[in-house]
């Protein structure tokens, strides 16, 4: 028995008291792409808009010291949640994407010479995969992809037979945002750390579901994006180990990022205003805070708890619906709450239609990973994830509209 208190947790969130139609109540099954967003955080965001708002860093009046403190506040919230050795180290952007193009287009054209080699898997999100294509038209850097085993887990082997071609990067995934797969990071990092590379860490999916310390893993860099952990969009996170950031030249050069501008040229800031250039996404910072607040007060033993169990409740029982196949691991061990199927009855995106009618909101298409739809051989799937407002009732509501899909288009 889950000790979330589920119920009263679902209160906090008022998009899960609508219904789609008359007596049909939202299911909400599409947290891996934006998680619902609860009452604390909207009330803070509506708070600090409505009473500390103002630009940050420069100005002495009480207004800009107030949404200063609120901002550097929210930096060290997320220092403190990622374990990284300082604030510093905590750089605030747009989403996940917008980190790992900073470390591509900072980090990777300054120190990746051509022919060096960066090292992905073939389970990424587009977001860890076009960057790194884009400086290789650029720099003429050579990319290699580890395989997958049949069920969509990193080929470990494969994985060591490249590392011994001694990339200077190598970029993975945390957590799958299609087979759920919870990648070994910290043995992962330490072997590729072993041959000289670099490693970063899309941790996108991973952070909204359990905790987190970049120290421990031992990670050179970290991404992760504020809306899929109940925090308003817009805003993301870059951790970086010190002395890399330090090492990197600017991303976006304006206001902000800057110690001292001549004609002549210009002296850049110190860490971490050199990579935040303009004005911030000071509102969606605080909102941010809010959120991994909201988290910690509910514990991440409870939370990671609750998501397993309710796993290990669908996961056989997805399994024995006639025609379903599943993109992924067909057990809960080392994967998490996504669960991305195709039905032999309809086009995926059929699917999520029927699946709506009834309520259930789930996620049709190639969520953003098309070679790893290509890998399973198939062109795109449904997709049903869980968070910790999600309930038994939620998944039997989907297993029940499910088994409509087959008669009505078999």
């Amino acid at each position: 028995m889950s000790r979330l208190p589920v119920e009263r947790l679902r209160q906090d969130f008022p998009a899960l008291q609508r219904e789609v139609r008359p007596g049909v109540p939202v299911v909400y099954l599409d947290s891996t792409a934006s998680t619902l967003k609860p009452r604390p955080v909207i009330e803070r965001l509506a708070d600090f808009y409505l009473h500390h708002f103002a630009n940050i860093h420069r100005g002495i009046h009480m207004l800009a010291e107030e949404a200063t403190e609120a901002y550097e506040q929210a930096r060290a919230r997320v220092s403190r949640f990622l374990g990284a050795a300082e604030p510093e180290e905590i750089v605030f952007v747009r989403n996940a994407t917008e980190a790992i193009n900073l470390v591509a287009k900072s980090w990777g054209k300054t120190f990746l010479q051509p022919g060096d080699l960066v090292l992905l898997t073939q389970m990424e999100h587009h977001a860890n995969i076009v960057p790194w294509q884009q400086l290789a038209e650029e720099k003429g850097i050579r990319l290699a992809f580890a395989p997958l085993t049949p069920e969509g887990r990193l080929d470990l082997e494969a994985f060591d037979r490249l590392l011994a071609q001694g990339p200077k990067l190598v970029a993975f995934t945390h957590m799958s945002n299609v087979t759920g797969v919870v990648n070994p990071v910290a043995e992962l990092t330490r072997k590729a750390h072993a041959v000289g590379a670099r490693v970063l860490v899309d941790g996108a999916q991973a952070a909204p579901h359990f905790p987190l310390n970049v120290q421990a893993l031992g990670v050179d860099f970290y991404v992760f994006s504020g809306h899929k952990m109940l925090g308003p969009t817009g805003i993301g996170v870059l951790y970086g180990r010190r002395e890399l950031l330090e090492a990197m030249p600017p991303f976006l050069g304006g206001g902000g990022m800057i110690r001292e501008v001549t004609l002549e040229g210009f002296r850049p800031a110190e860490l971490p205003a050199k990579f935040e250039a303009g004005t911030p996404a000071i509102a969606e910072a605080v909102g941010l805070d809010a959120a991994i607040a909201y988290l910690e007060q509910w514990g991440w033993e409870a939370i990671v708890e609750h998501e397993r169990e309710l796993g290990a409740y669908l996961l056989p029982r997805l399994l024995e619906i006639p025609g379903l196949r599943l993109l992924g691991p067909t057990e809960m061990t080392d994967r998490a709450g996504v669960f991305a199927f195709w039905l032999d009855a309809a086009h995926p995106h059929d699917v999520a239609e029927v699946l709506n009618h009834y309520g259930v909101a789930v996620r049709a298409g190639h969520h953003c990973a098309q070679p790893l739809h290509k890998h399973f051989g198939v062109p795109a799937s449904s997709r049903a994830s869980l968070y910790l407002y999600n309930t038994q009732e939620d998944l039997d509501r989907l297993l029940e509209a499910l088994r409509q899909v087959v008669p009505l288009f078999g």
